[in-house]
């Protein structure tokens, strides 16, 4: 049964408590250089950027502007019956729901798909002795000039066994592969560089490895690159882009990450059962999609991922599926196109892509600074994927109130930080995420 709600003015449809949000300071809203290869339009509003899509649709930053929207509901299955138990929905409503993400949002990865091979290529003692960091190189398909991502693990040196491990897909990759790292980004001040990876030396001392992977080595993120990285090697003969309902770029990279947990899985130094994904912005969306199809994951950091990862498609706000579409197009799904303009025919929303990930734990973060990525409908989406969780026997954030800036909700196996600043994970967020970590990761004390 569905129940409707007043949300400021507009109004969200759910079996769940009303969602009850407090309008943000226009104060707290920074502008912030986007931490992407493809940048943002340049002109700003109360917000963030202010974006005419060619649909006619322009940048909404004001909450009573929001409209209204119904959410499905992600315990009622397509032909309207009730998800009683965990069984109904692992059997039932989870495959539908992961059947219209791969056939008409994301993409689904078609059989043609390259193996992967990979080969230690150096091991060696780093950070005067703390660390053995390893370079592993996948190769995708069988071709001498096919594509290859560089996969470098840091492993604590004084582990007795084998550790819990983060993977971070990455823009950047490990800077010590590159012979003159460049990680300046348009839209940052001149010399400015996005220094993305975690907090290397204390991960190792809370005893984990930590796996990085440059994301554009998986799959390039532009257009007009069909034929090349892993979708091109699963391009039949005479075929030069994927079909409508085929693989884009996020499930190309979301794909990526699960080839990289298959080599975790089997290096002897990595426990390949509580291994953690991590992504920042896009890279938010393809963990919480990857995370949502492999249930190895054992579970899931996405930082700041916005429209098309855990904020609601349906909320008029920031960033729109206009947007992601026109601007976007290849890293979904041909059949995405089609809700360009037609966002409440979406048979999906971020709540149903967060449940997706249930059982495992999700932390999901947003910023002050970051209305692009509509902060507040991550929270939403969040909170209304919580039934799931709870359907499951897990606890989901314990609140349908937005907290204020810089007051984490960590309790449950669902958890949000709304941080003030910008488009980013933060010093304190990695503090944050290690803690939760602790809870999940780590084996209990011997008795």
């Amino acid at each position: 049964m569905n129940f409707q709600f007043p949300l400021l003015r507009a109004t969200l449809v759910l079996a769940c408590p009303a969602l009850s949000v407090p309008v943000a300071n226009a104060a707290d809203s920074t502008a912030h250089p986007s931490p992407l290869p493809h940048a943002a339009a340049p002109a700003r509003g109360n917000g963030g950027p202010v974006v005419r899509a060619p649909t006619g649709h322009v940048s909404n930053y004001d909450e009573s502007k929001v409209g209204t929207y119904v959410l499905p509901d992600p315990l009622t299955l397509a032909d309207g019956r009730p998800v009683r138990d965990a069984a109904d929905w692992f059997k039932l409503r989870r495959p539908e729901l992961l059947n219209l993400y791969r056939t008409r949002i994301y993409g689904r990865v078609p059989a043609r798909a390259p193996g992967v091979t990979f080969t230690v290529i150096g091991s060696t003692h780093v950070m005067n002795g703390l660390a053995i960091r390893k370079h592993v190189v996948a190769r995708f398909g069988d071709r001498p000039d096919g594509p290859r991502a560089n996969l470098v693990l840091y492993l604590p040196a004084q582990a007795t066994g084998p550790v819990p491990a983060l993977l971070h897909l990455t823009f950047f990759g490990d800077p010590s592969l590159n012979a003159s790292p460049t990680n300046t980004l348009k839209g940052t001040p001149p010399h400015s560089r996005f220094n993305e990876l975690g907090p290397i030396a204390d991960i190792l001392k809370r005893g984990y490895g930590y796996a990085v992977v440059r994301y554009t080595e998986i799959q390039p993120d532009a257009r007009g690159t069909w034929q090349k990285g892993v979708i091109g090697l699963a391009l039949s003969p005479g075929q030069n882009k994927p079909a409508p309902d085929e693989w884009g770029a996020i499930s190309a990279w979301a794909w990526g990450a699960s080839r990289m947990l298959d080599y975790l899985e089997q290096e002897p130094a990595v426990d390949g059962r509580r291994v953690a994904l991590i992504g920042h912005s896009r890279l938010g969306k393809a963990v919480l999609w990857a995370g949502a199809q492999d249930p190895r994951f054992a579970m899931v950091f996405s930082s700041c991922s916005g429209e098309m990862g855990a904020a609601l498609a349906r909320r008029d706000y920031g960033e729109t599926v206009d947007d992601m579409a026109a601007h976007f197009p290849w890293q979904f799904a041909g059949n995405f196109q089609k809700y360009s303009g037609h966002w409440s025919q979406l048979p999906v929303d971020a709540h149903l892509l967060i449940a997706l990930n249930a059982p495992h734990p999700v932390f999901i973060t947003g910023g002050t600074g970051d209305q692009w990525a509509d902060p507040r409908g991550e929270f939403l989406a969040e909170a209304a994927a919580g039934p799931v969780y709870r359907l499951l026997g897990r606890q989901d954030l314990g609140t349908t109130r937005m907290p204020p800036p810089d007051t984490p909700l960590m309790a449950g196996d669902l958890a949000f930080n709304y941080h003030t600043g910008g488009h980013r994970i933060t010093d304190a967020e990695w503090k944050l995420f290690l803690d939760y970590a602790d809870r999940y990761l780590k084996p209990a004390p011997q008795k």
